[in-house]
């Protein structure tokens, strides 16, 4: 055989996940919940009709999207929802970004926006951040196809706020503003209230961080009428039934239980900011975080590498990017308290065996 017919298959660089690791350890690499799911997400699971499985479900993802608009005090015309945040981020720039203008967005921020790019034949120009990691408003008022703003942003952990926000939307208003909101929950403002103003802006959002549902893979979008009647033609181009039966149940019982989301929520912020104190005392550069995990500076990158090694040892499971600008840094998710001590104990143990 002539070998030609490899000529047709995709060749681009997949996006590349935390490692997943098979047996027990502290894992705190993918920015997972450490807490489980609210109780009212069991019981709903647990009281999920079968027979209603060889159904199926609501094409446009049905009492999750009311569940959703109540919680946001918004219209359920104005929720989208998806297979998890990434599948909702890959259809809006399939529906968003059809201009043959590039599209805006950092240099150190979400890896898999050029994944996409690439996929989807989207052209895109990198705007970097400064060296605090925090962008410029200026680098953003020029021509494009759209901009894609991750806040707050991964991994740096650093929140822009609305204000930076509203500077970015009133100088682009003939263009797209995609806001992947992630870890909105863990910040002092998010982005959904500005939707009511600006018809240009699409926040993007996520069960897996906040909600604790990362093994059902829900996500969502808000914006105006127009752009989510955009993205659900998209979709029923691609996935008609996009949101299974057990993750609408699951979902809405997940929205729904504010009380429980906002405990869980206030204590894992809580542990972020004590630990973010211990590494900054231990000499870390560990910038206030806005998210639920911390992006802390070692100095160098063969040390970076060298604590993630060490603490891989020990099985505990932080993130380490081998890329330019933060190949210094490593990337820590928050987990329980006892997780966290647990962090700190061997960082301290690593410290000692570096003065030694």
């Amino acid at each position: 055989m002539s070998g030609d017919w490899k000529k047709g298959l995709y060749e681009g660089e997949p996006y590349v996940s935390g490692e997943q690791p098979t047996r027990p350890v502290i894992k705190l690499n993918t920015n997972e919940n450490p807490y489980p799911p609210s109780p009212n997400v069991i019981r709903a699971i647990r009281d999920l009709d079968t027979d209603s499985l060889r159904l199926y479900p609501k094409q446009d993802g049905g009492n999750l999207r009311v569940a959703l608009a109540a919680h946001y005090g918004i219209s359920k015309e104005n929720v989208f929802v998806g297979n998890g945040s990434d599948e909702v981020l890959a259809l809006a720039f399939r529906t968003c970004f059809g201009t043959d203008a590039p599209i805006l967005f950092a240099d150190v921020t979400y890896s898999f926006y050029p994944v996409w790019c690439a996929f989807l034949g989207i052209s895109y120009e990198i705007v970097p951040l400064n060296e605090n990691f925090f962008p410029a408003a200026e680098d953003y008022k020029r021509p494009n196809g759209g901009i894609v703003l991750c806040d707050p942003n991964a991994p740096t952990s650093i929140g822009m706020g609305n204000d930076f926000l509203r500077e970015i939307l009133e100088a682009n208003q003939d263009s797209i503003v995609l806001v992947d909101a992630a870890y909105a929950d863990f910040a002092e403002e998010d982005a959904v209230p500005l939707t009511a103003k600006y018809a240009n802006l699409l926040v993007t959002g996520t069960f897996s961080k906040s909600r604790s549902l990362a093994g059902l893979r829900i996500g969502f979008a808000i914006g105006s009428l127009e752009i989510i009647h955009a993205l659900m033609a998209a979709k029923d181009s691609f996935n008609s039934y996009p949101v299974g039966r057990a993750a609408i149940v699951a979902g809405e019982a997940a929205a729904s239980d504010e009380e429980y989301f906002r405990m869980t929520t206030e204590r894992i912020k809580r542990t972020r900011d004590e630990t973010g104190e211990r590494l900054r005392a231990l000499g870390f550069d560990a910038p206030k975080s806005q998210t639920n995990f911390i992006f802390a500076g070692c100095g160098t990158p063969q040390r970076a590498r060298a604590l993630f090694e060490y603490l891989r040892s020990q099985d505990i499971y932080v993130r380490y990017f081998d890329m330019p600008r933060v190949n210094d840094r490593l990337r820590i998710s928050i987990g329980r308290p006892e997780e966290m001590d647990a962090l700190i104990s061997e960082v301290e143990v690593f410290l000692e065996n570096e003065r030694s």
